[in-house]
């Protein structure tokens, strides 16, 4: 068994970005939106969902929506649980299973005629998802000391960008050759795409299971520890109202997150509606972007050490204002917007891990230390994450529902960047934190 600080339990535990992040690359941002704006195209934007006629990238949104909705609500539930009885490992697992289990399902979304089982299984997806994260996330201060932390979370997302780009490439050759597969069905290929982001999910997971440590305080549950959950809940969240600096940085990272997720899940369907991007343009875009994001997470933790994570992260901030600005402004009919596309997605692609893995790090550093119940602290950053993914994702599909475009709700995006870089610079230094 390794101990804490153990490079070799640090790579493991990290070892679950590969497995995992193949879904938010292949599901979340580039194979699924774009296979599903396609089969559910039709000549007035709307499809027939539970009787209803509704915009096909609206019933899309609000599928994400909701997903993030209920992940928001059980996850403290859940979270405060396994903190009590210690075994985090246990919730992890289900939340991997149930999310892998799903993906594999959409094998059968095939058009207008199944899209309960598109939107269904991708709710259900996310769900399994973001509620493995919740438990992953909490176990870094359980295997980095404080001075790894910012190293150990940047290794997860570079883990991360190189198994999903590894897998999003023999996706992406499958997808767009799918003759050199026996495959005489275009529409079969993105399908089975999905059964491979399923089982590499599933399968790589072990890795990490088989090292993360499980019971780690040797904790024994008494008969009511399901209300036991509710109680650490309750004693966190009075914890947070004496905790000023932390509280402020949630409310930052509440805000500048309605924009990054909002963009990381939409952007491909931005590309294709409003830009009008080929699907081969959007595919190599997302590539670019994965690939600049493994330099940037890298340059970014580097960074943090010799500037501080509140400087690195308002750098991140600005661009990520910036870029969005950019996107807003171009237009479809501008000869060089292919280019001007590439080139502001290099930019989010920088900035992309590198935003995530320092307030991950950031995050971390400010809980109490000693502390044994990380999950539960844990659990109001996944949460705070998941209600501004909520609100970005509605932001969109109503204003793509009244409008019948995405541009207002990028100029939407970057008011949210602008105030969370005005709070996080009100925000007051700490010992590990500067």
């Amino acid at each position: 068994m390794y101990l804490k600080g153990d490079k070799k339990l640090i790579h493991r535990w990290a070892f679950y970005d590969w497995a995992n992040s193949v879904y938010s690359l292949v599901i979340s941002t580039a194979v699924f939106p774009i296979y599903y704006e396609t089969v559910t195209e039709t000549d007035s934007g709307l499809v027939n969902f539970l009787g209803f006629e509704v915009n096909n990238t609206s019933l899309y949104t609000y599928a994400l929506s909701l997903s993030f909705l209920i992940v928001a609500f059980i996850s403290p539930l859940l979270s405060g649980i396994a903190d009590y009885v210690g075994n985090k490992r246990t919730y992890m697992k289900f939340f991997c299973y149930f999310g892998s289990l799903s993906v594999m399902s959409l094998f059968f979304f095939k058009g207008v005629e199944t899209l309960w089982v598109g939107i269904l299984f991708s709710v259900l997806a996310s769900i399994g998802f973001w509620g493995s994260l919740v438990f992953y996330n909490a176990y870094l201060p359980e295997v980095a000391y404080s001075d790894q932390q910012d190293e150990a979370s940047a290794l997860g997302f570079i883990y991360g960008y190189i198994g999903s780009v590894i897998l999003l490439i023999f996706n992406l050759s499958m997808v767009m050759k799918p003759e050199w597969y026996g495959i005489s069905d275009p529409g079969l290929a993105p399908r089975i795409s999905f059964l491979t982001v399923g089982i590499w999910w599933m399968g790589f997971a072990q890795v990490t299971f088989r090292r993360l440590p499980y019971n780690l305080h040797n904790r024994k549950p008494d008969k009511d520890y399901i209300f036991k959950g509710y109680q650490e809940l309750k004693k966190v969240i009075n914890e947070l109202k004496d905790r000023p600096v932390m509280l402020n940085f949630l409310t930052s990272f509440f805000l500048y997150s309605v924009g990054v997720q909002s963009i990381i899940l939409l952007a491909t369907i931005y590309g294709k509606t409003e830009i009008g991007l080929s699907t081969s343009s959007l595919i190599l875009t997302i590539i670019v972007i994965q690939l600049v994001g493994i330099l940037g997470a890298y340059l970014f933790s580097r960074l943090a050490k010799r500037i501080g994570n509140l400087t690195a992260l308002k750098i991140t901030i600005f661009i990520w204002t910036a870029a969005s600005l950019s996107a807003y402004y171009l237009d479809k009919d501008d000869p060089n917007v292919q280019l001007k596309f590439y080139v502001i997605s290099g930019f989010i692609g920088l900035v992309l891990g590198a935003i995530q893995t320092l307030s991950r790090s950031t995050y971390s550093k400010l809980l109490p230390e000693k502390t044994l119940d990380p999950t539960t602290y844990f659990s109001f950053f996944d949460v705070t994450e998941k209600i501004a993914i909520v609100w970005g994702t509605f932001i969109f599909g109503l204003a793509i529902a009244v409008t019948d475009s995405m541009r207002l709700s990028i100029l939407l995006l970057c008011l949210f960047f602008v105030i969370s870089f005005i709070i996080l610079s009100m925000m007051k230094k700490t010992k590990y934190v500067k």
